[in-house]
């Protein structure tokens, strides 16, 4: 027998699909599941969890040519170490990125000049978005 039920886990409803497997009695008044077949997972049916409001994000700064450096991870800038026109090293730290609870050193991929920091201090950042342009 199927059963539709609605799930509230973390503030976030699904309603799922399950099914009752029947339960049998041997001889020895020990109870064990009913012989079935093997079960294989499958999609979710019916998956509609509430989304939690998006934080809001800064508009898209328009990002001129130059090796960008990308954010590797998800995080907040916790501090910018250079400004538009310092003249960096490959490796040279430009910036701090908070993730997980840990401070991450990004450094310069390449010697250059900064020619753009495209995000401030506090700002949340997605994996990808491009923190620093060096020309």
């Amino acid at each position: 027998m199927k059963k539709k039920l609605r799930i509230t886990v973390a503030g976030n409803t699904y309603e799922v699909e399950v099914e009752e497997i029947g339960i049998e009695k041997s001889a020895g008044s020990e109870v064990k599941p009913a012989a079935s077949s093997p079960v294989m997972p499958q999609e979710t049916v019916h998956a509609n969890p509430k989304q939690p409001a998006a934080a809001p994000t800064a508009p898209a700064a328009q990002v001129g040519e130059g090796e960008k450096i990308n954010a590797p991870i998800p995080g907040k800038v916790l501090s910018i170490k250079v400004k538009p026109g310092d003249m960096v090293k490959a490796g040279d730290v430009v910036l701090i990125l908070e993730a997980m609870k840990m401070e991450n050193e990004i450094g310069s991929p390449v010697d250059g000049t900064v020619k753009q920091v495209v995000v401030k201090e506090g700002q949340s950042v997605n994996t990808g978005d491009v923190m620093i342009v060096i020309g």
